[in-house]
């Protein structure tokens, strides 16, 4: 008798353990696959078998289910597994600055329906990017910059119009920008997305015309640091709503679109080392500009320009290696928030001068003539 009240003792004692696991077990199966894949995870980690009732740090839950997993920064070693595909319910993953955190980026992410963030940057992984995470509908901020990927963008990225950042950056990407056709969704499609960061990857091919339309809400363009080739799209000048644009360090070519200066909010505009040729673009208007860089292309020979004393937010203006001649204006006109106006290695012969911060004319005749000027002493790096 003794020993049957001691067995249903257990037996209850189980129970009880059971029902006030704070856990959904389908979550505690996914996160101790996890766990086990990885070295240095948190010392609450080590501590409980119960991650929403401990609770381990970098889970957050909700009615017992996973919703976010936090652990950036965390020193992370290992791969992220197949296994991270059980969280059904997982709202945010965010594994960034994660060195030690290598391999490719799981198809399975692609059916975590509810995920809104998924933040990969600053980790190591390899590979290309899944195209089932195109199925992630809800998701807002997708972000696998500065790893070592490769492969082409997937033109499913176009299926989640949600998406406020796209940034996949700073990666060892190919291939061209891909937009819509009948058959398949492309980038044109993210009408609400506000970042397009794309820089320093081997993106090659041209700007895609169809890439831009006035119903898009971008705020920042960067392209910068590719392989991109023929024309700047005047397509661009549609997107009323741009704020930075950097198509610098590419291979560009032809004139500027002149509509760009109908982008009267782009604060930011840098087209440098390019091989832009026509007439330096006119970017008068642009009143909202602080910095503008057209340094390092073919433009024709030309008078040095003007139209930059009329932009009032201005502060910094480069125009390096871009053949102007004649006499530079830098007189009363000049606006007192102009801090930096670099126009090294051009044939400037003369100068007006009632400008008083910085001033950078070295390479230039006028040099030739004196060497002694402060803004012939004056060098970028």
């Amino acid at each position: 008798m003794a020993a049957n009240h001691l067995l249903c003792f257990l037996i209850f004692s189980a129970g009880i353990h059971v029902i006030s696991s704070a856990t959904d077990p389908r979550d505690v199966v996914a996160l101790r696959a996890l766990k086990d894949s990885w070295q240095n995870t948190p010392p609450s980690w080590e501590k409980s078998d119960d991650p929403c009732g401990a609770p381990w740090e970098g889970v957050t839950c909700i009615n017992s289910r996973v919703t976010s997993l936090e652990l950036s920064s965390k020193g992370l070693v290992g791969e992220l597994t197949n296994d991270i595909g059980g969280l059904t319910e997982l709202r945010t993953l965010d594994l960034s600055l994660n060195t030690g955190l290598k391999g490719p980026i799981p198809p399975q992410l692609g059916g975590l329906k509810k995920l809104h963030m998924l933040l990969l940057s600053g980790c190591s992984f390899t590979g290309s990017i899944p195209s089932e995470l195109g199925n992630l509908v809800e998701l807002s901020f997708l972000d696998v910059s500065s790893n070592s990927l490769t492969g082409e963008i997937p033109p499913s990225l176009g299926n989640i119009s949600g998406l406020y950042l796209l940034d996949l950056s700073d990666n060892q990407m190919t291939g061209s920008l891909p937009v819509s056709n009948p058959i398949t969704p492309g980038l044109d499609l993210l009408k609400n997305a506000k970042h397009f960061h794309l820089y320093d990857n081997q993106f090659s091919g041209t700007i895609p015309a169809a890439l831009f339309s006035a119903d898009m809400t971008l705020i920042h363009l960067f392209l910068d640091g590719n392989q991109l080739v023929g024309r700047i799209p005047s397509s661009i000048g549609l997107v009323q709503t741009l704020q930075m644009i950097r198509l610098n360090g590419n291979a560009l070519t032809g004139t500027v679109p002149a509509n760009l200066r109908n982008l009267t909010n782009v604060n930011f505009l840098s087209l440098a080392q390019n091989k832009l040729t026509g007439p330096l673009p006119d970017l008068s208007g642009m009143n909202s500009l602080n910095y503008v860089d057209l340094s390092n292309n073919p433009f024709d020979q030309s008078e040095a320009p003007n139209w930059f004393t009329s932009l009032q937010s201005l502060i910094t203006l480069i125009l390096k290696n871009n053949a102007f001649n004649g006499t530079l204006d830098m007189g009363i006109n000049i606006t007192k928030r102009l801090q930096l106006v670099d126009l090294q290695n051009n044939q400037i012969s003369s100068l007006v001068l009632g400008y008083n911060n910085t001033l950078m004319l070295s390479g230039n005749p006028i040099c030739t003539v004196e060497p002694n000027a402060k803004y012939c002493k004056n060098q970028s790096k």
